[in-house]
């Protein structure tokens, strides 16, 4: 296995698929010339040229309805926001005619697009360039969403994101870019790093990224981490906490979170989206359905506040689902607050 970084990772992946497959390319801001803004597809266009690593204009209206009309046509478009924040004045493109084609055309054309970027907050970028777009977005038919937190995760899902008939939303983090396998082992966990050969992971198949007994802790995306670090930390108060990674979210794995609740009788939902009709809230609406008589308390939430982001640096950590926030709900569920 080797330690590359998450950002690496996702290199090598859309790398590999262009390689295997000459319908693939990357169109994005500053994707070429510039090695990709946060150096995503460093070295891309001096291998693949201009004809598929391709500049666009700050026009995500434009080059989002391209990749859409290049998909219906048989090519299979990577499609890269800077950010998420960004691909919301491409919103009809991207949520009203890439997930409805093919129903609407009635199955004459399919939208095999990939829409990528980084999303969440990046570090003091403002409440517009920190958007969480998971559940504006997950609610849409049609789609498929992967939100990976490790270098093995975002190779494995991209290289499968890339290879699906439908659209996929990919949503990345700005603030993993550069984590390696060994930083994830301070944590908990080894199992970042990426192999030599070439792998897929599924979708809808969640990760059991810590085993427990005492309580469930679910989450997706940079959020895990947070999972992580407060499951350590309540190992110290003899809480034991299974932390499960979702990876998906359209499609979602609620047997595994299901089977889990089952051992452990209690669920924490962890979420970087605002809490109202998060993410979070489907998580506990369809458990309370499956598993209402396997819970003993209610599911706790843990989701960003309900606030723009700030821009102050201290403010915005407070903001999101921190270790500390996660610890004292596990603590307030497990009836040990």
């Amino acid at each position: 296995m080797r330690s590359i970084q998450y950002r690496e990772a996702l290199n090598e992946a859309m790398t590999e698929e262009m390689l295997r497959d000459p319908r693939v390319f990357l169109m994005g801001e500053e994707v070429a010339e510039y090695n990709g803004a946060y150096k995503v597809s460093q070295g891309m266009l001096d291998r693949f040229g201009p004809q598929r690593i391709i500049d666009a204009p700050i026009s995500e209206t434009g080059f989002a309805g391209l990749g859409i009309g290049a998909a219906m046509y048989g090519l299979r478009p990577i499609i890269e926001f800077m950010s998420w924040s960004f691909c919301l004045v491409a919103a009809d493109q991207i949520i009203n005619n890439a997930p409805k084609m093919l129903y609407m055309s009635g199955g004459q054309f399919s939208v095999p697009i990939v829409f990528r970027g980084n999303n969440g907050a990046g570090g003091q970028l403002g409440s517009t360039h920190s958007w969480c777009v998971e559940s504006m977005f997950s609610n849409v038919p049609g789609l498929k969403m992967a939100i990976p937190c490790t270098p093995y995760d975002a190779k494995g899902l991209l290289k499968t994101a890339i290879r699906a008939e439908d659209p996929v939303f990919f949503l990345e983090s700005e603030r993993l870019l550069g984590w390696r396998a060994k930083d994830y082992e301070a944590l908990g966990f080894d199992r970042a790093g990426v192999p030599e050969e070439e792998y897929l992971i599924p979708f809808g198949q969640a990760d059991i990224k810590r085993k427990g007994t005492d309580c469930t802790i679910v989450s997706m995306g940079r959020p895990v981490l947070f999972a992580l670090e407060a499951a350590m930390e309540l190992q110290k108060e003899g809480i034991s906490c299974e932390v499960i990674d979702l990876r998906t979210v359209r499609p979602l794995d609620i047997d595994t979170v299901v089977r889990s609740v089952k051992k452990t009788s209690y669920l924490v939902v962890v979420d970087q989206s605002w809490p109202f009709a998060s993410v979070a809230s489907e998580i506990a609406m369809q458990v309370y359905e499956r598993a209402m008589d396997d819970l003993d308390n209610r599911i706790y939430r843990v989701n960003n506040d309900d606030v723009p982001a700030p821009y102050n640096r201290a403010l915005e950590q407070e903001m999101l689902p921190h270790a500390r926030k996660i610890c004292e709900a596990v603590r307030a569920v497990t009836y040990n607050a």
